[in-house]
């Protein structure tokens, strides 16, 4: 066994095993879909009424399901004894988070469902530390705690660590430059954007009560899937009567897909090509392998609530917005702006240009367009830090008479 394998922690070790035992499981459901398929041609021998094989073939497959199975369960429980009993959430080295915030990304509502030691818990954090949202806590946390508080959202795959890229991180700069409190929010982006919105609502609504001082000025900056997500914590908190909405006085989205990002799109329709044939349907459950964070980001759904129009119910945006999108083009409307925007979010689905996210965003939203410069470049882009500050030093429009009405 190699070093770095006896350094990984026994948790991460458990995790892996249940996504080895889990795809192998996987694997043989899919050889025993192609039998199946292949089975129902005429002059063979008919599977189950279930999609099961029958006879001595059907008993191999249960046999290497029963067998992978009991692995697992006995892998896990010999794992979980050496698992030593932890007081506190330390921090991990980046690459393990880069790589863990990527597997989320792709599998993280599986990773939550099946309960698996790698599934990201939300949390507000600091230097890649857990906060404890009490009083007690965030005055040992944050002894010069301010009255200005900036929560980072990241996006998809990411994790609040990777802020921080090629020496630069903007939640650093603003508190070195504006003298506010920054916390990054850690989430699985892998869980439908509702339910991390409710949660992130639930966290603002818990930092708001346990503040060291008074918050005077809450604002966040998102960016790509954090956008959304800080969008659809402002829905709940409207929807739930709850109070840090009235503290919020911006959201700046970087590289927000608002419309959609057409990548999950082509996902979607090769899951369904794949399906159109019943030689080829077994293959469909290899496209459909992408979490539901990624299948949101289809159309930019920020809401889980059945209704025709749902962004458009209720603000899921403050009174003041900044919406910051990059292209690979070198100006309006050439070739890569066209087709490639920042590579992987389309120019308008940056800028909320569509007639329903325009009504759900925000009547005082403004708008900048960032030309050579992809999309993760919007993280470090000294340009971009720029616009960021300026826009939270100038202030809300408004907003002492917002506080002094409430």
């Amino acid at each position: 066994m190699s070093r770095s394998a006896r350094r990984l922690p026994s948790d991460d070790l458990r995790g892996v095993a249940r996504l080895g035992i889990g795809t192998v499981g996987k694997i043989t459901e899919l050889v025993e879909a192609l039998h199946v398929a292949i089975a129902r041609v005429p002059g063979a021998a008919a599977p189950s009424p279930a999609g099961r094989m029958r006879g001595i073939t059907g008993f191999a497959y249960a046999s290497v399901r029963g067998a992978t199975r009991l692995t697992g369960l006995g892998l896990d429980a010999a794992l979980r004894r050496l698992a030593p009993r932890r007081v506190a959430e330390l921090p991990s080295s980046d690459a393990r988070c880069a790589a863990v915030a990527a597997l989320n990304g792709v599998l993280g509502d599986h990773l939550s469902a099946s309960r698996n030691p790698l599934a990201v818990r939300m949390r507000l954090r600091r230097d890649g530390r857990a906060l404890v949202l009490r009083r007690d806590s965030l005055v040992e946390a944050f002894p010069d705690a301010a009255g200005h508080v900036v929560v980072l959202a990241h996006g998809l795959c990411m994790s609040d660590r990777q802020w921080l890229r090629n020496g630069h991180d903007h939640g650093a700069a603003l508190a070195r430059d504006l003298g506010c409190s920054v916390l990054y929010l850690h989430y699985n982006s892998g869980l439908p954007i509702a339910l991390n919105g409710r949660g992130f609502a639930r966290l603002l609504e818990s930092l708001a009560k346990a503040w060291p001082v008074p918050i005077e000025r809450l604002s966040i900056v998102g960016h790509s899937m954090g956008g959304l997500v800080a969008r659809s914590a402002c829905l709940h908190a409207a929807r739930n009567g709850q109070e840090w909405p009235r503290l919020l006085d911006t959201i700046v989205f970087l590289g927000t897909p608002h419309l959609g990002a057409p990548l999950e799109r082509g996902g979607h329709w090769l899951e369904q090509l794949l399906r159109a044939s019943p030689y080829s349907a077994p293959f469909g459950k290899l496209g459909a392998i992408r979490s539901a964070g990624i299948t949101d980001l289809r159309h930019g759904r920020i809401d889980d609530r059945p209704t025709r129009d749902p962004d458009a119910e209720t603000p899921s945006a403050p009174p003041r917005s900044l919406a910051i999108a990059a292209t690979l083009g070198r100006r309006d409307g050439d070739l890569k702006d066209r087709l490639l925007g920042d590579g992987l979010v389309p120019l308008a689905s940056a800028l909320g240009m569509g007639a329903r996210t325009e009504r759900a965003l925000s009547r005082h939203i403004e708008r900048s367009v960032q030309y050579e410069t992809s999309h993760l470049a919007l993280l470090d882009r000294p340009d971009v830090y720029r616009l960021i500050r300026d826009w939270l030093a100038a202030g809300p429009a408004g907003a002492e008479d917002r506080r002094s009405a409430a």
